[in-house]
């Protein structure tokens, strides 16, 4: 794998949340139909020039998965780092995506490493990345530590350590969409609604405790059971929870991290066999 691969796996993971922010309408969750984001107060616009600023980071960690050739300690603690640095670079870039870095970024990783690695197999070397602990994460406990600790929840990190349940679940929701015709911006929110109806998802656990975390679980569910969005009943279900959402003020963005995650390994073949005819 060469800087040019490694930059177009950058490229395509920046893509991916690109397209996860332009889906609308998504329950809860910043989309193009209001520049305010409501429950966010960052407008559609800042979160896609903020994306952008994960762009070099991700670089860095296919290359320094490239250039360690196995799923080591070392590999995981230097992708800790950059990591941190990239979110760093997020914030004065206008903020956002913090989830998504980290999903990213593991899947970056394990792309750079198995070239070939498609869906599963691509989660499976995530997990072997993720087994090892970053020695030199901060002590400090973050949101998300404190809710996973509290409640049991997994976080972005325990999901990687899963080897990405949801990102898989997601995978295998975009394909059954597909094949029953759906149009592709309705598979993209059936697979997203898939994510949301099982999650444990922290950023809700803060905000609306358990009793909130399953009142949308629920409403997912709910959607899904009614045909998925691109039927009558499901876009109905889909309109009754996203204005729910919103009035509570609550925002499933672990959800919406993990759909891109399943976005951008969708993605890779495609992604691969380009950067092969450019070299």
């Amino acid at each position: 794998m060469s800087s040019r691969e490694d930059d177009a796996l950058a490229g395509a993971a920046v893509a991916a949340l690109t397209w996860q922010l332009e889906l609308a309408p998504k329950p809860g969750l910043p989309d193009p139909r209001d520049l305010d984001a409501r429950v966010t107060r960052q407008d559609h616009c800042a979160r896609r020039w903020s994306a952008k600023a994960l762009t070099p980071g991700l670089a860095a960690m296919a290359a320094a998965a490239r250039r360690t050739g196995a799923p080591t300690p070392e590999l995981r603690a230097e992708l800790g780092a950059i990591g941190r640095s990239t979110e760093h670079s997020v914030s004065l870039a206008g903020g956002g995506h913090r989830g998504a870095t980290w999903v990213l970024g593991f899947l970056v990783a394990a792309a750079a490493l198995e070239p070939g690695a498609r869906g599963r197999e691509l989660a499976a070397t995530a997990k072997k990345i993720a087994a090892h602990p970053d020695r030199r994460a901060p002590r400090r406990p973050s949101r998300g530590s404190s809710v996973s600790a509290k409640y049991g929840a997994a976080g972005a990190r325990g999901e990687a350590r899963a080897g990405f349940p949801h990102v898989r679940r997601a995978l295998d929701a975009l394909h059954k969409a597909r094949s029953s015709g759906a149009p592709e911006p309705h598979a993209r929110l059936d697979a997203l609604l898939t994510v949301m109806s099982t999650l444990q998802d922290t950023e809700l656990l803060y905000t609306a405790g358990p009793h909130g975390l399953r009142h949308v679980q629920a409403g997912a569910r709910t959607v899904l059971e009614a045909g998925g969005t691109s039927a009558d009943a499901g876009h109905e279900a889909l309109t009754a929870l996203d204005a729910d959402l919103h009035t509570r003020g609550w925002s499933p963005r672990g959800s919406a991290s993990l759909l891109a995650g399943a976005l951008f390994a969708d993605s890779l073949p495609v992604v691969m066999s380009a950067a092969a005819v450019a070299a």
